[in-house]
């Protein structure tokens, strides 16, 4: 098969994304698939027909992932022609040429479903759930809305915009989270203590968002829970070795404690895992995505978000999961592609 996957971008998760389209890249090679890795805001400056017939490793120079966030206003000043256009010069001819676009996206103008809505418009088949379900994942208050209306435990939570942010005053349960709401990786996500905590954790995600989440944070241990095609996969508990599950420990090597299959009463495992299928399915989410829990000390679980497009980097939890039941990384890949090429076969 002809395959694009396609990385990168101008969202916070960019670096993240070039390391993830990275390993899909090569583990599809292994797979004997014909393969174009492009950033999606880069683009492709050369002669864009035939591109599946060039002797090229797509992947040199394609990064890795810092300790911060990139800086993306250095990004756009790399390209030439109009920064602000989400899409550079020859993606859209490219990903023409494929039989499916393996989505490598993380955060906005990837996850959102902007990048789905115009694929779908450009009969493009592409990898992963639809333009909605995706808009809906990525916006946290939203998701919240429906998991309140399918009895999903969540946290307690309030949403405020930057022009309303006194209605932060309301907010009296510490310590707390206050996350940007439209985010990923862990970028914009901050810890409060008390009121003057907040005030600053609000400060900064401000500056990232317009509207920020506060809730309850819960003290105890995360877990992470994929599902592939409607059916869970064996949990992933986090232990970050210091701090909490930021940007830094989900990317840093070392950093955090992984544990797959988690070491949990075989009741909670099951009550955990259909859980993840009930978000999966209230989402109208489709092909695969990973839900992120914690659980109390009295064992009580809440459902943080859905990840319609998780990380597969050489420290990410899908993988890690799916290697349990014995899948591989490159198994992995393939598995996402034929599930997702059955989407358009009804």
């Amino acid at each position: 098969m002809n395959i694009v996957v396609l990385a990168g971008g101008i969202s916070t998760e960019r670096d993240v994304s070039l390391v993830t389209g990275t390993m899909i890249y090569k583990a599809l090679k292994q797979k004997g698939h014909q393969l174009v890795l492009l950033d999606v805001y880069m683009g492709y400056e050369g002669n864009a027909a035939d591109v599946f017939s060039m002797e090229r490793d797509w992947s040199e120079n394609f990064g890795s992932i810092s300790e911060q966030n990139p800086d993306i206003n250095a990004v756009k000043a790399m390209r030439k022609g109009n920064p602000e256009c989400a899409v550079g010069p020859n993606v859209i001819p490219i990903c023409q040429q494929a039989d499916i676009v393996f989505l490598a996206l993380h955060g906005r103008n990837g996850e959102d479903g902007k990048i789905q809505a115009m694929f779908d418009l450009l009969d493009i088949k592409y990898t992963g759930t639809d333009y909605l379900s995706s808009a809906i994942a990525m916006d946290k208050a939203i998701a919240k809305e429906i998991f309140g209306q399918f009895k999903i435990p969540t946290p307690k939570g309030i949403v405020v915009s930057k022009t309303e942010r006194h209605m932060a005053d309301v907010w009296n349960i510490y310590p707390c989270i206050a996350k940007v709401n439209c985010g990923g990786s862990s970028v914009g996500v901050y810890i409060a203590h008390d009121s003057k905590e907040l005030a600053g954790a609000l400060e900064q995600a401000f500056a990232l968002e317009d509207t920020v989440i506060i809730e309850q944070y819960i003290d105890g241990r995360e877990f992470s829970v994929g599902v592939i095609d409607g059916k869970a996969l064996p949990i992933i508990e986090i232990a970050p070795k210091t701090g909490f599950y930021d940007y830094k420990n989900k990317y840093q090597a070392g950093s955090a404690v992984e544990t797959c299959p988690a070491e949990l009463d075989a009741n909670v495992a099951r009550a955990m895992q259909a859980c993840a299928e009930t978000v999966f399915r209230a989402l109208r989410l489709k092909t695969y995505a990973r839900m992120d829990f914690r659980m109390d000390g009295n064992y009580n679980f809440y459902c943080l978000e859905a990840n319609t497009l998780p990380g597969m980097t050489p420290t990410s939890l899908l993988p890690q999961e799916a290697a349990v039941v014995g899948m591989d990384f490159p198994a992995l890949c393939q598995k996402i592609i034929d599930i997702s090429l059955e989407k358009y076969r009804v």
